[in-house]
Formats: structure tokens, C-alpha cells, sequence
């Protein structure tokens, strides 16, 4: 990856931002394996021509130097940390390196920074299926891994707002915590089993014919309706699906239906891949040109 600082940030922001991951052949991480399958091979096949800007990479440093911190405590002889563990895995070797493992209490622990809506809204499948998986390979070299918790250092916590809002998270720091059964380990094996045959199949493929990322690994805010009269700019109503578009329209009027495109919020702000991404290319091309109307 090229790392350029157009606004000139301090020399240890850029050293921290260039520390690189070289890619082992028939080798994934534990996180690649969460993305889009067409982000994943992008990303490996590109990583020599991503270009990314120290200050776009700001929270990930931020997070970088919470672990770096973190790293500071000694671990006792019943706890694992920062360890990378490699397990064998459908002709692949699967990668993931956790935060810190009791044996005692049979946790994966991995910090995280993440925003305060990740909480509100507790969107956590990610998280879950991250440690599910750590757990996983601990138990495939012995270890009797049973739960995984997160902690979540929220940075755009708001002391004003916890004390105001219900439903806000009271700290800024915040655990999730899980427990894992024998059902859930074997829908992991199963999962990654599934996920392994869909990476050996894209990587016979060219980058356009590569499967498109699914709208919740695009981070898709979903399709709108709209209902338009003739003659006028703005729309009558905007619903969230066809069928109530179609109702209203039948029960108020109007002369078509727009369908407007849910935003990919990942695609432009979120994926390092995304300008070798044919996909990502024409729905750019397709937003300038205007709505398709139904």
C-alpha cells in the first residue's frame, strides 16, 4: 500500500501507518474473511497500488496505539496475549491474532474503537463472528475457548449526551460480551467452509467478474421509492418499499414510481479497494446520470 500525508501529519503518524502486511500466498486473516470476498482478492491483488492518506487512516492509528498501550500489561501465566495463531483450513491457512485469552475463565478478549451508534444500535454480528472465530482456532490447538467479549473504546462519546439520553451508552468504554455453544462452533466450521469455497472460486475469476459484495457487507442503506407526478422536481412521498410506493400511488395518485438507490456507505469511505472496483466505478457513473424509473 502507498501511504501519502498531504496534510503533513508528525513522522510517527506515517511510520505507524506504513507498518505492512505482506500477504502469504493461500493465506487469510481472520478479518479479511469478514469482508466482502470481492474487497478481500481486490485488496491482496492491488495492494501495491492502493493509495491511502495518513489522515483518512486516523482511527485505525488510534486504535494502533490502544493496542500499543495495552501491550504494556503483563499477561499472567494463565493468559495469552497478542498471540497469531495459524490453523489449517480447507487447503488454506487461516490467521487471526486476538488481543488476550484466559484460560482460566476460557474468554477471548479483543479491543476495539468504534462509535457509540454501534452500541445504540447493537449491531454486533461482526464482533460475534470475529472472537466466535478466534475461539474456533484455540480450540483446534487445545484450548477449551467457550465466550468472547469486546472492549469498545467509543471515541465520540459525549458525557453530555450519556447523562441526557436513555438509551446512550453511560461510558465511554463499553463491554460486549458472548457465549458460545457446540451448535455455534460447528456453524463456524460450516461458515468457514462456505467462506473458503467462495475464495477459491474468485481467485480463478478476473477482477470484473468477481462477485459483487452483498448490500450489508456494502454497508447498503436500502432502496427508496419514490412516487412522482409529472411536471414536479420534488416526490409526492418516499417509501421504503415497492409495494407501499404502489399502494400510495394507487390510493393518492401519481405517475410513476423512482426507484433511488441505497447508498454504499462502505464503498466510497470504508474500502481501500474500491477504485479497481467495477462495480463500485459504475454506480458512480450511474448516480450522475439520474434515477430509473419503474
Amino acid at each position: 500500500m502507498i501511504i501519502t500525508n498531504s496534510m503533513n501529519l508528525p513522522s510517527p503518524f506515517v511510520s505507524m501507518a506504513q507498518r505492512d502486511y505482506i500477504y502469504e500466498p493461500n493465506e487469510y486473516r481472520v478479518t479479511s474473511l469478514l469482508k466482502g470476498v470481492r474487497e478481500t482478492i481486490l485488496e491482496r491483488r492491488h495492494d501495491k497500488e492502493i493509495e491511502r492518506d495518513v489522515s483518512d487512516m486516523v482511527w485505525l492509528l488510534f486504535g494502533t496505539a490502544v493496542h500499543g498501550i495495552l501491550e504494556k500489561h503483563q499477561e499472567d501465566g494463565n493468559e495469552l496475549k497478542e498471540e497469531r495463531i495459524k490453523v489449517p483450513f480447507a487447503g488454506y491457512v487461516l490467521s487471526g491474532q486476538f488481543d488476550l485469552y484466559n484460560d482460566d475463565t476460557k474468554i477471548v478478549t479483543d479491543y476495539k474503537t468504534a462509535s457509540v451508534w454501534k452500541i445504540i444500535f447493537g449491531d454486533f454480528e461482526d464482533w460475534r463472528r470475529q472472537t466466535l472465530i478466534y475461539c474456533y482456532m484455540l480450540r483446534q490447538i487445545g484450548f477449551d475457548a467457550q465466550g468472547g467479549q469486546i472492549v469498545a473504546f467509543l471515541k465520540d462519546h459525549s458525557k453530555r449526551d450519556a447523562k441526557v439520553k436513555a438509551d446512550y451508552p453511560p461510558f465511554p468504554v463499553q463491554t460486549v460480551k458472548f457465549t458460545f455453544t457446540d451448535a455455534d462452533f460447528a456453524e463456524c466450521e460450516e461458515w468457514l467452509t462456505a467462506r473458503f469455497a467462495e475464495i477459491a472460486a474468485a481467485e480463478k475469476l478476473s477482477d470484473e467478474d468477481l462477485p459483487i459484495c452483498t448490500p450489508e457487507e456494502r454497508f447498503n442503506s436500502g432502496d427508496k421509492y419514490a412516487v412522482m407526478k409529472k411536471g414536479r422536481k420534488t416526490a409526492l412521498r418516499v417509501l421504503d418499499s415497492l409495494e407501499e410506493a404502489e399502494k400510495w400511488k394507487a390510493e393518492n395518485g401519481g405517475d410513476e414510481i423512482q426507484v433511488r438507490p441505497g447508498e454504499d456507505k462502505k464503498c466510497a469511505d470504508y474500502c481501500s479497494a474500491c477504485e479497481f472496483c467495477n462495480y463500485y466505478k459504475e454506480r458512480k457513473v450511474a448516480e450522475n446520470g439520474g434515477n430509473e424509473a419503474v
